[in-house]
């Protein structure tokens, strides 16, 4: 079974290059499921219905989010709408949506995925490594096929968690800053682990903003309102092979596809 995770997608720009490349990255490598963090995909912060409804008819089948998943106030009244639709699973009880959910491939097999929140320099959350512990329990007593997205800022978090985690799920996926990481690896135990899986948007910029705002928020300290940026727009993220029986990987592999201006 072949998954494709996408990383972080940012604004319009990431959007457009979901719905060039998706179909065709599909069919090389023989996808059976499309995850995608989508936080960013609403002009660079937060997610509205508009935008999930855009991503799902391009064929994500699921979509994680993160700390901005929330900006998008309206998300509040729609978040519920969407089974497909997750925040981290180790946000404070009461909030809206959910944190996992199992999807089934158009053959029928089920997949769980997992969203969790780090917790290292980012917003309070409760205890991803608990969290996942009890909720990847439950979720093997229904496929041994399960893939956690660690929206997280640090590196030792991540490599943490994919530890802690190994040989338990099929895949530990980092999203969040933006910057695909070049460590993919399987772990001992079968695990396919990856620090940060990238950023579909525009690349030249900061993270997927305009270089100029980001540079002059750091010389001067200044609050000013971000825009996304537009040039050198690639998708990145991962495809990861997993055994259906065992729901061990087998490989993992990094994309990284650029569009031509």
């Amino acid at each position: 079974m072949q998954i494709l995770f996408i990383g972080d997608i940012v604004g319009r720009p990431g959007r457009r290059v979901v719905r060039e490349f998706l179909p065709g990255l599909c069919k090389e490598h023989g996808v059976d499921l499309v995850i995608a963090n989508a936080e960013n995909a609403a002009a660079g912060f937060g997610i509205t219905r508009d935008t999930v409804d855009e991503l799902l008819e391009c064929g994500i089948h699921l979509f994680t989010t993160g700390n901005h998943v929330w900006d998008k106030k309206e998300v509040l009244g729609f978040i519920d709408d969407y089974p497909n639709l997750l925040r981290p699973a180790n946000f404070a009880e009461g909030c809206p949506g959910i944190g996992h959910a199992v999807v089934k491939t158009a053959a029928g097999i089920p997949v769980a995925v997992v969203n969790l929140a780090g917790r290292v320099f980012m917003h309070p959350a409760d205890c991803p490594f608990r969290a996942a512990k009890g909720i990847v329990a439950g979720l093997r007593q229904q496929t041994p096929i399960v893939i956690v997205d660690i929206h997280a800022e640090a590196t030792s978090e991540k490599q943490a968690l994919g530890w802690y985690l190994d040989g338990e799920v099929s895949a530990v996926l980092g999203t969040h800053t933006h910057v695909q990481t070049a460590d993919e690896t399987i772990l001992p135990g079968g695990t396919a682990y990856m620090t940060d899986v990238g950023m579909t948007g525009p690349h030249n910029s900061v993270i997927g903003i305009e270089k100029e705002m980001i540079i002059d928020r750091f010389l001067t300290g200044m609050p000013c309102r971000f825009e996304v940026a537009r040039g050198d727009v690639r998708l990145q993220g991962a495809v990861v092979s997993v055994d259906p029986q065992t729901g061990k990987a087998h490989s993992i592999k990094r994309v990284n596809l650029r569009l031509k201006e």
